[in-house]
This record gives C-alpha cells, structure tokens and sequence, in this order.
C-alpha cells in the first residue's frame, strides 16, 4: 500500500459524520385588500463535538490556546461524497443495502487579510464533514441576516427622523455611529420582506433540511424519504436531496421533483429558497471573515474571533504546515498534539480529493481505469478491450491445444499401426 491509499484508509476509517429583485418569488402576495457530528478519529482532536450552541476556543482548553484566526478569512474550496466500507452495514428496515457508507466532506481555507480570491500563501487549509460546515456557516449567515434587517429597520427610521427634523427646520442629530453607511434603504426592505414572507408565499428555507431528517412518509405505501444536503456540480454547490435511508446515504434517483415530498407545517407543498444556503459555497470570496464584529474589537487593544471561525477549526481536519500557516497547531503543539502528528496525513488525504480522486458518487477513480465501491460492477472501455482480447485468445488456445492433440493421437496410432505389421 502506498502514501497515497495509507493516506485515504487512515483518515476514512477513523472519521464519522456527525437579496431580490421586484420579480423575487418571496414578494409578498398582492390581493384585493392589499398590494428565512459530530465526528471524532485518530486524525482529530479527542474532544466534545460542538453542538448548535456553539462553545468557544477558551472552552475548549480552559482559555490555554492563542490560536490567533483574527487576520483570516473562511474560503469554501470543494464539496466532496466519498464511500467507504461500513463494519456495521447490511440490510435497514427500508430493505437499503448499508454495507457502503456515504460521507461528504467540505475542504476550506482560512486565508490571510481577506485574500480568498487568491489565497496562495500563508494560509491554512482544512477538512470537515458537511453537516458540521453548514452548522456552522448557517447559523452565521443567519445572524447576518438578522442584522442587516434590524439595521435596514433602524436605518429607515432614522432617514423619517431627519426628514421629519428638517422639515420642522430643526437639526437632527444621527447617534448611529455610521451604521446606515452601509445600508441601501430604498433596497433592503424589500429584501427583508421577501424573506419574511417566505413561508406563507410557499417556499422553504433549504438551509432548514441541511441535516438528515424526515421529510416524507405514506403509511398506506410504506415509502419514507429523509432530507439532507449533498455535494453537486462537481463538488463546486451544496444542495438537498431526498434519501431513502435515515442516514441519508442512499440517494433516492427516481424523484424528479423533491418538492412534492416537502411540506409546509399547514402539509401544503413548497419550493426551496436557496436564498441563504448558497451563501455557504460562494465561489471566489470570503464566506465569513474572522473578526467578531462587534463593538468591543476596539477596547482594550483585543480583536475577537468570530464563533464561526472557532467552530471550524476546532473540528476540522488540518493541514497548515505545507502553506506557510505557522500560528495554528504548530504554534500550539502541547494542545494539538493528536492532529500535529496526523498532519501530514491529513494533507494526503485533502490532497486526494482536490486532485480528483473521487467521482460525484463518492467512487475511488484511478489512472487508466476505475475501482468502484458500489454493488454492482462497472467497467471501463479499456476492461472491456482487454477482457474481449482475453476470451479470443483463450478460445484459440483452446482450439490449437485441441489440433495439437489431435493430430498427436492420430501420429501415434498410424506408428503403432507401423509396428504391428513389421512384427507379424
């Protein structure tokens, strides 16, 4: 077994899956009366895996680590699926073939000052299972969302304010701290309501089916599908499909439209918004930035590190010592010794999947050919060349032993026949 294969069995059989426009869709209805794993290995940390509530880097050490993330960036990279041997596979009450386990992975940088459209020194690169990336750049998105709209509601009130004051000709004085400097109010209203009436003009969060859960179930039929989140168009979205199995490991291909297995809490059908989600793998920019914004940053010379940075990295797989990142665990060795020593492990894995190692169904592909890891048994045009040319030629070696014996039997006999005659 080579670096390459040690590499990919180590790492994955150790770890465990834990805004619009006049024509958006979610613009309020107009009527008549008027017009939003936990996973655990020899390559990771031995610790509690976070949960929604996130805890924080001095949680997790007792405030020992300096990890300093404050002058880094969040840089989606890829999604990956990947299969792989489960010892505790079989058949599932839904008669599901378990005996391959399906992950998905999401590989991200933290990159220096900002740079994500670079990004080529000096930063860190890292790898997470799916449900534990979107936990965490979910809930951050969400935060966002939640305080652009109460800042665009602040906003409007204070512009009605100055409007009011100079129309009274009075002076105004604006105590928002530049707040409103940013926010476009002939615009983000709309955006807000869009989003606030989102449910009732039929359409779902699809950030909300991220993690595996049930969606659908006939009783009459016996057919269960669960929701989760898959990587799509080669690795470069995330988005939800529909699964046959609780763990959302065999993917339904027969659904061609989801959204008639997706209901509202009233059980009415409804389309999914991927307003927020598609946040989450932006191409070529920052997901999120490091820096807590808030404003204590500027008190007492300190910068906080935002939870959504924390999350990640201390969950994730790393590899920073090939990419110049010199302040993570090498810098904090005593508190990651586990993954120091796995690193470059870790690298080669991460190596791996960025070189294409993997097909979308989560197959190990390899030069020349391919190994599949599912039941049933695929084959190359190359394979089917040299297995054609294998069966001709064995037929004609078959024949020509055949001629060979034949022709040695008929010899011996007309030499026998030779002998009997010179003895009589």
């Amino acid at each position: 077994m080579n670096v390459l294969s040690a590499a990919i069995a180590l790492f994955t059989s150790t770890v465990v899956s834990s805004a619009a426009s006049s024509s958006n869709p979610f613009a309020p209805k107009t009527t008549t009366n008027a017009a939003n794993s936990h996973y655990i290995g020899s390559l990771l940390r031995q610790a509690t895996p976070l949960n929604r509530n996130h805890r924080s880097l001095e949680d997790a050490y007792d405030g020992q680590v300096q990890v300093d993330l404050s002058k880094y960036s969040i840089k989606f990279e890829k999604c990956q699926t990947i299969k792989q041997y489960n010892a505790n596979g079989g058949n599932n009450n839904n008669g599901v073939d378990t005996t391959l386990a399906t992950k998905r992975f999401v590989i991200f940088r933290l990159c220096p000052d900002s740079s994500c459209s670079t990004c080529n020194y000096n930063y860190g690169e890292y790898i997470i299972d799916i449900e534990s990336y979107l936990d965490a750049t979910v809930q951050h998105k969400l935060q966002q969302q939640e305080n652009y709209c109460e800042s665009c509601n602040q906003c409007i009130e204070i512009e009605a304010a100055m409007a009011q004051a100079a129309a009274n000709g009075q002076d105004y004085e604006d105590d928002s701290n530049g707040m409103c400097n940013s926010i476009n109010t002939s615009t983000c209203y709309d955006q807000c309501q869009n989003i606030e009436n989102m449910s009732e003009n039929g359409y779902a969060d699809a950030s909300e089916y991220t993690t595996c859960g049930k969606v659908y179930e006939n009783e009459n039929t016996g057919k269960v599908y669960y929701a989760g989140a898959v990587c799509a168009a080669s690795g470069t979205r995330i988005k939800i499909a529909l699964f046959r199995d609780e763990e959302c490991s065999t993917l339904d291909d027969s659904v061609t439209e989801m959204e008639q297995y997706i209901k509202n809490e009233n059980g009415y059908n409804v389309k999914l918004s991927y307003h927020l989600l598609k946040q989450t793998f932006a191409s070529g920019e920052c997901i999120a930035s490091c820096t807590e914004e808030n404003d204590n940053n500027d008190q007492n010379g300190e910068v906080q590190v935002s939870e959504v940075c924390q999350s990640l990295y201390e969950e994730a797989g790393k590899c920073e010592s090939n990419h110049g990142f010199t302040t993570g665990i090498n810098a904090n060795a005593d508190n990651y010794a586990v993954q120091l020593s796995n690193e470059q492990s870790v690298c080669e894995f991460i190596s791996t999947v960025n070189a294409g190692h993997y097909d979308s169904t989560g197959e190990i592909i390899l030069s020349g050919g391919r190994t599949t890891l599912s039941n049933s048994a695929m084959t190359t045009g190359g394979q089917k060349f040299a297995l054609t040319f294998f069966v001709i030629g064995t037929v004609g070696l078959a024949s020509y032993a055949a001629y060979l014996h034949q022709k040695i039997v008929k010899g011996s006999g007309a030499e026998l026949a030779e002998q009997g005659g010179a003895i009589a």
